[in-house]
């Protein structure tokens, strides 16, 4: 009962009661310089060899957490600086509905993106001919402008009536309302949940489809190792690419999936269950704001450059300089020398077309 009404008095508490000032700012920091470096080596990228669908999502993936950053951390120190809370800092609560709606928006945003990323992978991979026919660039920006807006139109109804956006303790979190009373309120939880859960669900489907049909590749190649060279050579660079936009992917879905199922168990539970755990409340909540941080540098961590240094200083440390064709031959995914001159789809449907019955 006391946590209930502590819960109850910081949806309307004027100041902030507590909390660290100092992480917050460290979060902004390292999310903010991870996000425009995590840009600085896509531009670069682009600029050395034409974007592809898979880098124009990338892009938009790391841009919205940018622009998620940016839309609630500010909010966040100046409410520790003022030693007042969002509702505090406005008649209205206008600034504890913006961060509400940023909140929900973006968490929504950037598991959907993630979800497309995925399914971009394994249309490349399981079925090449149709990615090669039908996708392109701009199908990644219709995608991308289709997220947005559903998301957006999604996010809005609380102002409407149907959810509800409160202030969560110290005093500088706003979100949906985590233990609501009115039945309309519990029906907005559990979509936005079940929105999660499911993107959640696909995006692990289509990756273990990619890694299948990865393997089928992989274990043709070595089934055909009297081939000509040259040909071995561009199949190399076809499954190393592959490996490499997996790789990517999957530790950024790991991610999403730690920072976000917490989030998604907690509002079935105080839903579904009525359960009274404010604590697991903010911990959820801290887990969802991390997510933006946790991705770029996921993402620089992950850039081609380099693992293909550490393999390279492992080399030396053994004392074992390789050529690159038998190095190559060892990890094709950590000493690719530079990106296939064909697209991705047309690179992997020409690997593809080898895997019997396809």
């Amino acid at each position: 009962m006391a946590l209930s009404l502590k819960n109850v008095s910081c949806h309307e508490q004027p100041t902030v009661s507590g909390g660290s000032p100092s992480k917050s700012a460290i979060m902004f920091s390292a999310g903010v310089l991870g996000n425009v470096v995590a840009l600085i080596l896509l531009e670069i990228r682009r600029r050395k060899q034409s974007a592809s669908l898979f880098q124009v999502l990338v892009t938009s993936l790391v841009f919205t957490d940018l622009l998620g950053t940016f839309s609630v951390s500010p909010l966040v120190l100046t409410a520790y600086l003022r030693n007042e809370s969002l509702i505090g800092m406005s008649d209205k609560r206008l600034i504890c509905g913006h961060f509400g709606y940023a909140m929900t928006f973006f968490s929504m945003v950037t598991l959907a993106i993630l979800l497309s990323m995925a399914v971009e992978r394994w249309l490349s991979i399981g079925h090449p001919y149709c990615y090669e026919k039908r996708m392109s660039k701009r199908c990644g920006y219709i995608a991308i402008a289709l997220i947005y807006l559903l998301c957006a139109l999604f996010c809005v109804t609380p102002f409407l009536g149907f959810g509800k956006y409160v202030q969560h303790c110290p005093g500088t979190w706003c979100f949906i309302d985590m233990h609501p009373s009115a039945s309309e309120h519990k029906v907005f939880n559990i979509i936005y949940a079940s929105c999660l859960l499911v993107m959640i669900v696909c995006t692990v489907l289509c990756n273990a489809s990619v890694i299948y049909h990865l393997s089928l590749m992989y274990r043709r190649r070595k089934a055909h190792r009297s081939s000509v060279r040259r040909q071995r050579g561009q199949r190399h660079r076809s499954i190393a690419k592959e490996v490499e936009h997996l790789v990517l992917l999957g530790f950024m879905t790991i991610a999403f999936v730690i920072c976000s199922l917490p989030l998604v168990i907690q509002v079935y539970l105080n839903t579904c269950c009525d359960q009274d755990d404010h604590k697991n409340d903010l911990i959820a909540l801290l887990l969802v704001s991390a997510n933006p941080i946790i991705d770029p540098w996921v993402f620089i961590i992950l850039s081609p450059p380099v693992p293909r240094l550490l393999w390279d200083k492992m080399c030396k440390t053994a004392k074992f300089k390789p050529t690159q064709e038998k190095v190559c031959s060892i990890h094709p995914v950590l000493y690719q020398s530079k990106p296939p001159g064909d697209s991705e789809g047309g690179s992997v449907m020409k690997a593809y077309t080898e895997i019997p019955g396809k």
